[in-house]
């Protein structure tokens, strides 16, 4: 096992032994596997390519003390919670009958301290429950980032080059000697990548925060493939952001990350679908656009609402065939995503909180929650700061929108015209009601700061009115 610190200055790196296998016994004489302490240089002068880089200092030094031909990579908030597990991978690995072309064996990500409810839709079950087990079927599933078994080969080129860059290479000497040690200060260096296929060729991919799905795509455009390994017993289990200032500040890094693949010469819509196969393309594409669903929400978070306070119908009558459209393409959508929570075990809540936080997440409204009101299922809002502004003020219209509506409804005595936009407004207002206990009830530290609540107003107002101009 390698452990990797960043250093600050570029001044220090170095690696340390903690324990070498043969030499180092726990208390009942059992030898303890090789733990080496790894901080790798970084320098001004040379990009360290975060995860990415120090990823690939952890596949040099561990190629110089024991050029092991199994890597797993582990998030330092992971533990293992199966110890059959490494057996598991190397059931696939080893196989003689599975495809030599197998780079890497994935397991889910599981968390523990998730509120039972999920008030924040922290555990991602779309991804390892739904979208994973599909792309099994294909080329495999994309590397999560953690849980990953891969053969350290897959790093250094196509499955054709395998015979070339896999020589076997024993390593004689104990990784304690002077000359490991030398070299794996060496390769650890932050001027050893320059000028090498380090980052493009070989090992973790450079240019995008989310090195895994990069990574993991451009491995199977070479012509690797993966396996989705998902027991009863979690093979890992890891800490999820307990509040959703942390998940949504999380999501935000990752949207940058996915879009910076979206639009490079490797994007999978074009260089993916072209060389792995149009369904693997597409679904890699799927993640890699996943951020631009943030447009439609938002634009279903206003221009309907701010139409009905113009007494403007933007959407088709009850009376007009196309109405039904509206009906299916919503029911269809959300009925969908409800079966499918139902069918894995998840409480009705549980669904409800997932779209409600999906929502929130598309808003941008990076709502913040403490550690305490986790356990009580409470969103927490007494930080006054400007990433509250798109939701609050998005409550603040859909909710006198719907007043407006309704009101003007009581009066025609008909709401056949705006049905559908009061219906969306009201959605809101119901998926908003945390949003309003903050701004007007609660009394606590989790209050929405007067601030911000004359901030929204004041934002609601001036998009009210620029609306008036073009109704």
């Amino acid at each position: 096992m390698l452990i990797h610190i960043p250093c600050d200055k570029s001044t220090l790196k170095g690696e340390k032994v903690l324990l070498e296998y043969g030499k180092d016994n726990d208390a009942t004489g059992h030898g303890m596997p090789n733990l080496v302490y790894i901080s790798r240089e970084k320098s001004t002068d040379s990009p360290h390519n975060f995860k990415a880089g120090a990823l690939n200092v952890l596949l040099r030094v561990s190629a110089t003390m024991t050029n092991a031909p199994v890597i797993l990579t582990l998030d330092s908030d992971m533990y293992s919670n199966d110890p059959q597990t490494p057996l598991r991978a190397l059931c696939y690995l080893l196989d003689p009958s599975m495809d030599p072309k197998l780079g890497y064996i994935q397991f889910p990500q599981v968390f523990h301290g998730i509120n039972k409810n999920d008030i924040y839709g922290g555990e991602m079950r779309h991804v390892f429950e739904v979208h994973m087990p599909g792309m099994d079927g294909l080329a495999g599933p994309i590397h999560a980032g953690s849980g990953g078994f891969f053969r350290r080969r897959v790093f250094y080129g196509c499955p054709s080059e395998t015979p070339e860059m896999n020589q076997g290479r024993q390593v004689s000497h104990s990784i304690k000697s002077r000359e490991v040690l030398a070299m794996a200060h060496h390769v650890a260096g932050c001027k050893y990548e320059n000028q090498t296929k380090w980052g493009r060729k070989m090992g973790f991919r450079y240019g995008t925060l989310v090195e895994d799905l990069y990574t993991s795509c451009l491995l199977q455009c070479e012509g690797w493939k993966s396996i989705y390994c998902n027991p009863k017993r979690p093979a890992f289990l890891g800490k999820s952001p307990i509040n959703l200032h942390d998940f949504l500040n999380q999501t935000m890094r990752w949207s940058v990350g996915l879009l910076e693949v979206a639009f490079s010469r490797y994007s999978p819509i074009t260089f993916g679908v072209q060389s792995i196969s149009l369904l693997s393309g597409l679904c890699f594409a799927h993640y890699t656009f996943w951020a631009i669903w943030a447009i439609p929400v938002t634009i279903y978070a206003f221009l309907p609402q701010l139409a009905l306070l113009n007494s403007a119908s933007i959407f088709p009558k009850i009376s007009d065939p196309w109405f039904l459209l509206y009906v299916v393409l919503f029911l269809g959508a959300y009925g969908q995503d409800y079966l499918e929570f139902l069918l894995s075990g998840r409480p009705t809540q549980r669904w409800w909180n997932h779209q409600r936080a999906w929502i929130m997440r598309g808003l941008s409204s990076f709502t913040f929650g403490t550690k305490q009101a986790i356990p009580e299922g409470i969103f927490e809002f007494g930080v006054p700061s400007p990433i509250f502004l798109p939701l609050t003020t998005a409550a603040i219209i859909n909710f006198v929108a719907f007043l407006t509506g309704f009101a003007k409804a009581c009066r025609q005595r008909s709401i056949e015209d705006v049905f559908l936009q009061m219906f969306l407004a009201g959605f809101a207002v119901v998926n908003c009601c945390p949003v309003y206990e903050a701004m007007a009830w609660r009394r606590d530290q989790g209050k929405l700061p007067l601030k911000i609540t004359v901030i929204s107003v004041v934002l609601a107002w001036a998009l009210y009115s620029a609306s008036s101009m073009a109704f």
